[in-house]
C-alpha cells in the first residue's frame, strides 16, 4: 500500500529556516500525484518537483529558493506555478514519445516549406524554392554546405519540441534576428513561422497542448513600433502620371532593343494600368479581357483567407484597351493573356534560341530589364511594386471611396488605411475645404 504523504510547512521563509537540513527533502502536495519539494542546504535551499509515473515517481530540480535573496530566486508561489507547468510539459513529452517522434519547430517548418514549394511549382510549373523556403531555411532550420554554398547554421529554436515550446523561446528568437533585417521581411518571416507552427498544431492537435496557439500569438507578436515606419508606401515609390507614362514609353523602347517582341511592354503596361500584383496578371486569361466593356477581369490573389476563384473587374483606358486588343486577337479564351518566349541553349554551343511561348512565372524574369528602365527614367530606386502603390494613391487622390480602392486592388480597407493613411487624410482635407463657405461679407 502506498505511503501517506507527510506534508511540511515550506511556504514561508521563516518556516523553512526552522527545518533540519539532515532530513531533507521536505514535500508538500500540489495535487494527489504531484509534490513540491524543498531541500535545505548550508547556504539556502532548492525547490524540487516529483510526479507519479506508474508505481513510482520521477523527480526534477526547479530552482533556488528565495531564502536569502529575492532577485534571481524562486518564491514558494512561483515554485508551485513552475511545478505545475513542468509536470504538464513532462507528461506532454511522455505522451508525444509514446506516439512516435515528437513534432519540433524544425520539422513543422520543414513540412510547411515542402507544402509551399509544391504549391509554388503548381503555379509556376518550375521546381524552384518558394520565398518561405528561403526565409525559414536562413533563419530557422539551416542547411548543410553544398558545393560553393556555405553552411547555414540551424537555429536552436528548430530543435524545440512543440509540446514544450515557451513564449520566451519565441521572443528570444525574435529579438535575436539581425537588426539589419527590413521590417517587411521580418514580418513575412514571422508570418511564415507562425503559419508553419499553427499548421502543425492543426495536424497534431491531440498530441499538443491546447495553449499552443496562444503561445504562438504572444511569442511572435511584433511591437507596435516595428510598424510605425513601414517601408511599403515610401514616398519615393509614389509616382505621378507623367512618370508612369514615361516608364511605359521606356519599357517599349527596351522591349524593342532586347527582342522581347512586345511581351515586356505589354506586361509593364498592364501592371501600370491595373495596379495589380505580378502574380495576378500572370494568371489573366484572354477571356478575362472584355474590350467592349473596357475591363480586365483580374483573378483574386493567393494572399489572405478570402474565398478563391473570384475576379475583380478593373476598368481600362481606351489606349490600354487598344494595345491589349492586338495581344488577344485570334487567340483562345483559355490561353494566358500575357506570355513570353522561353529559350534553350543550342546543342553543342553557347547560343540561346527561342523554343516556345508560355505565361510569365516569376517577378525575377523582369529584374534586368526593369533595372535598365528605371535608370533611363531617372528613378534608380523605384521597384515594379511602385506601379501598384501609385495606382492605389491615384484612386485615393481621386476621392474614390476607400472600399472601392481596396476592391479594385484586391486588398482590405485596413491595409489601405495602414499604409496610405497620409494620402487619405489629404483627400479628406481637400473634400472638407470644398465645403467651406464665405460667412463674413463686406458692407
Amino acid at each position: 500500500m502506498a505511503k501517506t504523504l507527510v506534508e511540511h510547512r515550506i511556504a514561508g521563509r521563516a518556516d523553512r529556516k526552522r527545518l533540519d537540513p539532515s532530513s531533507t527533502p521536505y514535500w508538500r502536495s500540489v495535487d494527489p500525484d504531484v509534490h513540491l519539494g524543498y531541500r535545505k542546504g548550508a547556504r539556502g535551499g532548492t525547490w524540487l518537483v516529483r510526479w507519479r509515473i506508474g508505481t513510482g515517481y520521477r523527480q526534477a530540480r526547479l530552482g533556488t529558493a528565495d531564502d536569502e535573496l529575492h532577485e534571481g530566486t524562486m518564491s514558494f508561489d512561483a515554485a508551485i506555478r513552475e511545478a505545475r507547468s513542468f509536470v504538464e510539459r513532462a507528461r506532454a513529452s511522455e505522451r508525444a514519445a509514446a506516439r512516435g517522434a515528437p513534432t519540433t519547430v524544425g520539422s513543422a517548418a520543414g513540412a510547411y516549406i515542402a507544402k509551399r514549394d509544391a504549391r509554388h511549382k503548381a503555379r509556376s510549373g518550375n521546381a524552384v524554392r518558394s520565398d518561405a523556403n528561403h526565409r525559414l531555411t536562413k533563419y530557422v532550420v539551416g542547411k548543410a554546405a553544398s558545393g560553393r554554398r556555405a553552411e547555414i547554421d540551424r537555429n536552436p529554436l528548430a530543435d524545440v519540441e512543440l509540446h514544450a515550446l515557451k513564449e520566451s523561446q519565441l521572443r528570444k528568437w525574435l529579438n535575436e534576428l539581425p537588426s539589419t533585417l527590413k521590417e517587411a521581411t521580418k514580418r513575412r518571416l514571422i508570418n511564415d513561422l507562425r503559419a508553419a507552427l499553427n499548421e502543425a498544431y492543426t495536424t497534431d492537435r491531440d498530441r499538443l497542448p491546447p495553449a499552443l496557439p496562444e503561445i504562438l500569438k504572444n511569442g511572435l507578436r511584433l511591437d507596435v513600433v516595428d510598424f510605425d515606419r513601414d517601408p511599403i508606401a515610401r514616398e519615393n515609390q509614389i509616382l505621378n502620371d507623367a512618370q508612369i507614362s514615361r516608364i511605359v514609353v521606356v519599357a517599349r523602347e527596351v522591349d524593342v532593343e532586347q527582342g522581347w517582341e512586345g511581351d515586356l511592354y505589354h506586361l509593364i503596361l498592364v501592371l501600370a494600368a491595373t495596379g495589380s500584383r505580378f502574380s495576378q496578371i500572370a494568371r489573366v486569361r484572354v477571356g478575362d479581357f472584355l474590350p467592349d466593356e473596357a475591363r480586365l477581369m483580374v483573378p483574386f490573389s493567393y494572399k489572405g483567407k478570402r474565398e478563391r476563384g473570384g475576379e475583380t473587374p478593373v476598368p481600362l483606358g481606351t489606349d490600354v484597351v487598344r494595345a491589349i486588343k492586338a495581344v488577344a486577337a485570334g487567340r483562345a479564351a483559355s490561353e494566358p493573356l500575357l506570355q513570353r518566349w522561353r529559350s534553350k541553349q543550342a546543342p553543342g554551343g553557347i547560343r540561346w534560341v527561342k523554343e516556345s511561348r508560355g505565361p510569365w512565372q516569376l517577378p525575377t524574369e523582369i529584374v534586368r530589364a526593369w533595372g535598365l528602365i528605371r535608370t533611363r527614367v531617372g528613378l534608380p530606386d523605384i521597384v515594379p511594386y511602385s506601379l501598384r502603390h501609385s495606382s492605389i494613391v491615384r484612386g485615393i487622390r481621386a476621392n474614390l471611396p476607400i472600399r472601392l480602392v481596396a476592391e479594385l486592388h484586391d486588398t482590405s480597407v485596413a491595409m489601405i488605411e495602414r499604409h496610405y493613411g497620409r494620402y487619405i487624410a489629404s483627400g479628406f482635407h481637400e473634400l472638407a475645404a470644398r465645403a467651406v463657405v464665405q460667412i463674413v461679407h463686406d458692407r
